[in-house]
């Protein structure tokens, strides 16, 4: 059997329900969130694509609410976290409130193109549109003090999201659940 190597600045195989959760999590609009306080300016939710090797490509989904889900382009995802786990809505809402200072390093934008070569896209949405910046991984020690600290808060909901993983699959009862 031979093995194809997929160059890293390919694009990623993807199924047609990543592409569209993915699309609706893009388009989620700030309405949904009318019970929650945030200025037309400040960002309500952070979509980050986060490439994880040579063929798996996540996407979590963040929003002010503390809803954290994530997607995978294979079509698996990891969804309601937020509903059992206090850490993932704390580390989730930490995100996206601490995620507006970063739209001065992004563009408007209305073209939600996948990453390749390892860079993480993020999208950052307010009522005033969705601001595409990326970060590199490899030399996010570099980059602008607003990237590091969004980089490190989202490296803690995949954390949160982890352990909650983690403990579904334990089986644990609910009430031992909460992180």
């Amino acid at each position: 059997m031979a093995v194809v190597r997929r160059s890293p600045l390919d694009p990623y195989p993807v199924t047609p329900k990543y592409l569209q959760t993915r699309n609706s999590a893009l388009h989620i609009p700030p309405a949904q969130f009318s019970n929650m306080k945030f200025k037309s300016d400040e960002v309500y939710g952070v979509i980050i694509d986060i490439p994880m090797g040579p063929a798996v490509l996540a996407t979590m989904v963040c929003f002010i609410n503390g809803a954290a889900n994530l997607y995978f382009n294979n079509g698996g995802e990891y969804t309601g976290a937020s509903t059992k786990y206090k850490s993932v809505v704390q580390a989730a809402r930490n995100l996206v409130v601490n995620a507006t200072p970063l739209k001065q390093y992004g563009k408007r934008t209305s073209s939600f193109p996948l990453p390749v070569n390892g860079i993480h896209f993020l999208y950052l949405m307010t009522k005033r549109g969705i601001f595409k910046t990326e970060i590199d991984p490899r030399t996010v020690s570099q980059q602008p003090n607003e990237k590091r600290a969004v980089y490190y808060l989202y490296q803690q909901v995949m954390g949160a999201l982890r352990m909650a993983q983690l403990r579904d699959a334990e089986g644990l009862p609910e009430s031992r659940k909460q992180a």
